[in-house]
């Protein structure tokens, strides 16, 4: 067996225009990593001098040319529709980040704006989200200061457009799908948990999954019955809702009465949220008025729209002045994490939705961090693509991003006259809205598919669930990827080999065919394959290394197979 000459490893220059040249792979680490970084940012300069950086980086001026009236129409009762959905559900998950519902709304505008001119599906609505909500949570509520949640809201967006720019958004390819369903599924069952003291009006503050089970267990005794009440009429009410959707049929009848009905329990179920909000406020305020106070109310909201500025690079927590430095340090692993997965919400909506287009993952980027960034600036929390928002924006026939415009409008409408009013929506309503959107989160239909495809992917899944549940879901998060990555290099460091004996003209041959590229964590673990098998044949039989699969090696991976080749001379095989 002849060692393979070691060939000259090269590589391409990553020049995403085709124009890369290539050069010996000489560098050092921190050499070759500024030269990246350098090559992208020379590319980037050099396409925003051509008419397709133009329409790549501002997706309105392809569809903006074409559009008509009829579009418009169509794009404005779709927007309106999304609105009745926000409205409720961004004071809802205001609610679970600690804040108070006007923050739902601020939080909710800007990016409807923004989208409009860089958005590239025409579906999407970026937004408050539960789990945006639950990851802000902890410095809102730990530091009594929503400034925490402002400024965080500017780092991720800085992070997410850095991210696009660059055309890292790979980074998110490496947290799996198993990885991925247990923080949802885990994030879920933490958000519900953390609303059940509001659903049943007693005291406490625990918003992590085992705090809140705690909380409840200790002042259980204090529940209140018309909150209770209240939540899970809401509850059942809003399942009911949802469930309506299934009997709209009626809305393409050839018969005019029953496109009516089916239009009309369409517009009941989309707009549920909104019908049960209003009821339960209609009604907080009633009881008030003649002297009853059976709900807890979410008190006194502040009017009109949010004053404009730029975040909070200092605020003062607990009467002590902390500067940019002491809020950075607050924050943690959680200027990557709340990033990361804002993009990984946001981008797995716009595939879901792109019927069959490529998905600009780099511009989606640079558009939910720039409506972060400019969000930051109207006091917004952090925000990502809402699955069910752009669910009832795709089902109420939206042509463009233009939808977001009416939905925008309607937001402020809603803060410069309605404000007054939020101070009597019962808690316990806000409560049953969030559980009643985070009970369908939940992937546990994932267990049985994993099970039947691949039953290792289960490992990742639980644990990631897990952690989440007891360590908090930025730890449970990087605790995830940690087993991802640790199945990653086992699978690397563990080639399959396949070994068939053939008899050739009466010369026995020992063939062994390696599966997949070898790199150097597999090394030894070939080297020491095939010298097994060879110590197991008689020493005339010649042993063949078939490399049809081995596309790439490394030099670890050369240098043992010169010893092996070494080895296999001395018994002459």
């Amino acid at each position: 067996m002849e060692p393979t000459k070691e060939q000259p490893h090269v590589t391409r220059d990553p020049d995403l225009s085709g124009r890369g040249t290539f050069q010996n792979q000489e560098k050092s680490f921190p050499a070759k990593a500024a030269d990246t970084v350098t090559s992208c940012i020379q590319t980037e300069v050099a396409e925003m001098c051509t008419k397709e950086f133009l329409h790549r980086r501002f997706p309105i001026t392809t569809w903006l040319p074409q559009y008509n009236f009829s579009a418009f129409i169509q794009d404005m009762l779709a927007g309106l529709t999304v609105a009745l959905t926000l409205i409720p559900q961004s004071m809802a998950y205001a609610e679970v980040a600690g804040l108070q519902p006007q923050y739902g709304l601020y939080s909710s505008f800007m990016s409807c704006f923004v989208y409009i001119l860089l958005g590239s599906c025409k579906d999407i609505t970026i937004g408050p989200t539960a789990i945006m909500g639950i990851m802000t949570n902890p410095f809102v509520v730990q530091n009594d200061n929503p400034d925490f949640a402002v400024l965080l809201c500017f780092l991720m967006g800085c992070v997410i457009v850095l991210v696009g720019l660059l055309r890292l958004g790979f980074l998110v390819e490496f947290i799996s799908f198993p990885v991925t369903a247990g923080f949802i599924s885990a994030a879920s069952i933490t958000i519900g948990s953390s609303q059940l003291k509001s659903l049943l009006g007693i005291k406490g503050s625990g918003n992590d999954f085992l705090d809140s089970w705690e909380n409840l267990f200790k002042n259980i005794q204090d529940t209140r019955p018309g909150d209770v009440t209240l939540g899970v009429c809401t509850i059942i009410l809003l399942l009911i809702g949802r469930k309506m959707k299934d009997f709209t049929g009626g809305r393409r009848s050839s018969s005019a009465v029953r496109r009516f009905l089916g239009n009309t329990i369409w517009i009941i179920s989309i707009s549920r949220n909104s019908i049960v909000v209003i009821i339960s406020m209609i009604l907080a305020y009633v009881l008030q008025t003649k002297g009853y106070e059976p709900f807890k109310l979410t008190g006194e909201v502040a009017d009109g729209l949010p004053p404009f500025g730029p975040p909070p690079f200092s605020t003062v927590s607990h009467n002590e002045t902390l500067n940019f430095e002491d809020m950075a340090r607050i924050y943690g692993t959680s200027l990557l994490s709340v990033p990361f997965i804002s993009i990984l919400e946001t981008i797995a909506i716009a595939k879901s939705f792109s019927k069959g287009k490529a998905v600009d993952a780099s511009q989606e980027m640079f558009a939910l961090g720039l409506s972060n960034i400019l969000g930051s600036f109207v006091r917004s929390f952090p925000t990502a693509g809402s699955f069910s928002r752009t669910a009832v924006n795709n089902a109420s026939g939206v042509k463009t991003p233009l939808g977001g415009l009416m939905t925008g409008v309607m937001v402020l409408m809603a803060l410069g006259l309605l404000t007054s009013t939020f101070a009597y929506i019962p808690k316990a309503t806000l409560a049953g809205v969030i559980i009643s959107a985070v009970v369908f989160m939940v992937e546990y239909e994932m267990i049985p598919l994993l099970w039947r495809t691949k039953k290792a992917d289960l490992i990742p899944m639980l644990v990631t669930f897990v952690a989440c549940l007891g360590l908090g879901l930025d730890y449970g998060m990087l605790i995830g990827i940690g087993v991802n990555l640790v199945f990653i290099l086992y699978s690397s460091a563990r080639p399959k080999v396949q070994v068939r004996n053939l008899t050739i003209e009466t010369q026995e041959v020992l063939l062994l065919t390696p599966q997949q590229g070898i790199v150097f964590p597999a090394a030894e673990y070939i080297r020491d394959t095939v010298f097994r098998y060879c110590l197991a044949t008689e020493s005339n039989v010649i042993v063949v290394v078939d490399g049809a699969n081995v596309h790439h090696i490394d030099s670890t991976v050369a240098k043992n197979m010169t010893l092996l080749v070494e080895d296999l001379n001395i018994r002459k095989q």
